[in-house]
C-alpha cells in the first residue's frame, strides 16, 4: 500500500485512535479506585476542618484518617428525626435517592430557601465528643444552589444549644473564583463562628446578607457579610442553612437531641438487619 494513499492515511489514523482509546480507558479504570479514595479523603478533610478537629489544610492522608477516628457517623430519618439503625452508611447514596422518582422527597417551595427541590428521605449526622464523653459537636452535611453549581458543605453546631455555629466548610462547588468561589475563603468562613442559626423559638433565621452586617442590629447574631459580586451565591449559602435546619430536614433531629441531650448514643451504630428491605 502506497504510504501517501488515502487508504493508508485512514488506516493509520484509525489504529492510532483505537490505541489511544484503549490507553485512556485502561487508565481511567485503573485510576478509579485512587480517585474515589482521594474524593472520600477530601470530604473527610473538609469535615474535620469545619469542625476544628484539623487545622492543617495540607494534612497527610494518615493525619486525616487519624483525626477522623474522633467522628461518629449516623444515618437519620428526616421524617422522624431519629437514627435509622437499619440503614448501612456505606450503602446510602443520598444524591441518587434525591434524584430518583421512587425515593426523592419534594421540598415545598415555601421552605426551599436553597433551591434544592428534592432530597433523600435519609441523611447523615456526624458527632464528636469531649474528654468527658459528652457530645461536643453536631456536624451536618448541607447543600444548596449557587449561581453556577450546587454547593456542598459541612455545618458544625455546638451541641450544648444546637444552634451556635462552630464552623463551616465547603467541599464541592463550581462557583466563580474570586466571586462566588470566595465561599472557600477562611476569612469569610471565620465570620460564621458564633452565629446562631435559630432564634429563641428555634425557628431557622440564619442569613448571608447582600452587604455587610450591622453590628448594632438585633439580628446581627444571625447574619454574616455577603460576598462582593456574588449575591446569588451568598443567597444560596444562607438559604441552604435555613432549609437544612428546618423541621423538613435536620430540625426534627436537633429537637430530639435537645430533649435527650448527652444521651448515650453508643447503640446507634449500624447493625445488620438483613431481613429488612430498604431501597437505597
Amino acid at each position: 500500500m502506497d504510504n501517501n494513499s488515502v487508504q493508508k492515511t485512514v488506516l493509520v489514523a484509525l489504529v492510532l485512535c483505537i490505541v489511544c482509546s484503549v490507553f485512556i480507558s485502561s487508565a481511567a479504570v485503573l485510576l478509579r479506585p485512587r480517585q474515589e479514595f482521594n474524593a472520600a479523603l477530601d470530604v473527610k478533610k473538609n469535615l474535620l476542618l469545619a469542625s476544628g478537629l484539623l487545622d492543617n489544610p495540607r494534612a497527610t492522608a494518615e493525619e486525616i484518617e487519624e483525626a477522623y477516628k474522633q467522628v461518629e457517623e449516623y444515618i437519620i430519618s428526616f421524617e422522624t428525626g431519629e437514627v435509622a439503625e437499619h440503614i448501612n452508611p456505606e450503602e446510602l447514596n443520598e444524591r441518587r435517592m434525591a434524584n430518583s422518582p421512587d425515593t426523592r422527597v419534594r421540598i415545598p417551595s415555601e421552605l426551599d430557601k436553597g433551591s434544592i427541590r428534592s432530597r433523600a428521605p435519609y441523611g447523615r449526622v456526624y458527632l464528636t465528643r469531649d474528654e468527658n464523653g459528652d457530645v461536643d459537636l453536631i456536624i451536618l452535611p448541607v447543600h444548596g444552589q449557587g449561581l453556577w453549581s450546587t454547593m456542598y458543605a459541612f455545618l458544625a453546631l455546638d451541641a450544648s444549644d444546637t444552634k451556635t455555629v462552630r464552623g463551616i466548610g465547603f467541599y464541592e462547588h463550581g462557583e466563580t473564583p474570586g466571586l462566588g468561589g470566595e465561599v472557600d475563603n477562611p476569612r469569610w468562613q471565620a465570620q460564621w463562628e458564633g452565629k446562631k442559626v435559630f432564634d429563641d423559638e428555634f425557628r431557622p433565621v440564619f442569613e448571608v446578607l447582600k452587604g455587610q452586617v450591622d453590628s448594632t442590629s438585633a439580628n446581627a447574631v444571625h447574619q454574616v457579610d455577603g460576598l462582593a459580586g456574588a449575591t446569588i451565591t451568598a443567597y444560596g449559602a444562607g438559604g441552604m442553612v435555613q432549609y437544612w435546619t428546618s423541621h423538613h430536614a435536620y430540625g426534627k433531629y436537633l429537637e430530639n437531641f435537645r430533649h435527650t441531650k448527652n444521651m448515650d448514643t453508643s447503640d446507634y451504630y449500624y447493625e445488620d438487619h438483613s431481613s429488612e428491605e430498604v431501597s437505597l
